[in-house]
């Protein structure tokens, strides 16, 4: 392992990352709100949720069977009278007689008298009587009242990412909404004359614009609301056009592109004068990186190479979307690296990875461009900026993608 000395002219990156965590933390200030059960799957509950109700709401049978005594049934072979039958959704008040059976379904009420129920497998059944083969014990196939939950007793607890398994406890209880986090609304904002949209036909000099998918992808995966992916041109007009539409509509907005050294820098060129900050972080990729807040939105600016888009989300804003979200952290492991690494000096360099029983892998070159090599990563590789070479076997910090 070689070190150097960080450059110290641009930001470090922790101390960007709690910039962007500072920017955003008022929105943690937004209410909750209330949310029909059947679409509250992966919400984040916002408050403890108790049952209403006992489940089972009532003493019921567990099989399709005969309500009986197991008194009754002590001795088998035994013939009892057939005194009636319990279906599912009737009251089932009717008492048991005395050394005779009820059928009953699945779920049906137990009748007042039946201590157990006998399965119809161990039953021969006829049309007044049944011949019991097999006899029962006390509470055999007999579901309690209150035996799964108790009225006032907790479902699902503040703070859980409500699942399926959430979902069929908080309708069987019969709870019709559930307290949730407000999701965060984010505009994905993409700048370039070059960019066109999935399915067209590229003109030379043209690309795809994945950078707003992706971006757009990765918020949502972080429990945020995305409520457009926009596209402006390198075009001032057009570009304060569509931002202020954007802050008008969300949280929080996110661009991407414009932000560099280069002749059509849309983005500098509208924010700078409505007091946006630009600058370099020293990382790679995504050195440059701008933030501004509109009309009391905040406004974070990306690069535009699609790594760099991602990258920058990643390690900048993630973890304070998340916390916003109610989410866990981003997961960091520390595993063995399986490849050597070159890094350049007074950079901390983020290189994809992939991860195994092993160790990790670097999986594809730094360049800022190879978005597609990403695909094949499922961590990123956290190189400190004073490293600039680690060998094989050194042990790394690694962040989950």
């Amino acid at each position: 392992m070689t070190h150097r000395p960080a450059t110290a002219s641009a930001r470090s990156v922790d101390e960007y990352r709690d910039t962007v965590a500072a920017l955003l933390a008022h929105l943690a200030d937004r209410p909750d709100e209330q949310v029909p059960v059947p679409d509250a799957l992966g919400r984040v509950l916002a408050a403890d949720v108790t049952s209403p109700i006992d489940l089972p709401v009532f003493r019921n049978s567990a099989m399709d069977g005969y309500a009986v005594r197991a008194a009754d049934v002590a001795v088998t072979p035994v013939t009892l009278p057939v005194a009636g039958v319990v279906a599912a959704g009737r009251p089932g008040t009717e008492m048991l007689p005395e050394g005779a059976a009820m059928k009953v379904m699945t779920g049906a009420p137990l009748p007042p008298g039946a201590d157990c129920v006998v399965p119809v497998e161990d039953v021969q059944a006829g049309t007044d009587r049944i011949v019991v083969e097999r006899g029962r014990a006390r509470g055999e196939f007999v579901r309690e009242a209150g035996t799964d939950v108790r009225a006032g007793e907790l479902v699902t607890r503040a703070g859980t990412v409500l699942a399926p398994r959430h979902i069929a406890a908080l309708a069987a209880v019969g709870m019709p909404t559930v307290p949730v986090l407000t999701r965060l609304r984010a505009v994905c904002l993409t700048t370039g004359d070059e960019l066109r949209p999935a399915g067209s036909v590229l003109a030379p000099g043209q690309i795809y614009n994945s950078n707003g998918i992706g971006l757009a992808a990765a918020l949502r995966a972080d429990g945020v609301d995305v409520l457009e992916i926009a596209h402006s041109t390198d075009d001032a007009s057009m570009f304060a056009r569509v931002l202020r539409s954007a802050v008008a509509r969300a949280d929080v907005v996110f661009t991407s592109g414009g932000v560099s050294k280069g002749d059509f820098e849309v983005v500098k060129e509208v924010l700078g004068p409505l007091g946006g900050t630009f600058g370099s972080v020293a990382v790679q990729p995504g050195g440059p990186q701008g933030y501004t807040v509109v009309d009391g939105v905040p406004v974070l600016s990306f690069p535009g190479n699609p790594v760099s888009t991602m990258v920058s989300y990643t390690v900048f804003a993630r973890p304070a979307i998340r916390a916003l979200a109610g989410l866990p952290a981003p997961a960091s492991r520390e595993l063995t690296l399986l490849t050597p690494i070159r890094s350049p000096a007074g950079k901390r360099q983020f290189l994809r990875g992939l991860t195994s029983d092993d160790g990790v892998e670097v999986v594809s070159g730094p360049g800022s461009h190879l978005i597609a090599g990403m695909a094949w990563a499922d961590a990123l590789v956290d190189v400190p900026a004073e490293v600039t070479t680690l060998d094989v076997g050194t042990t790394v910090r690694i962040l989950m993608l």
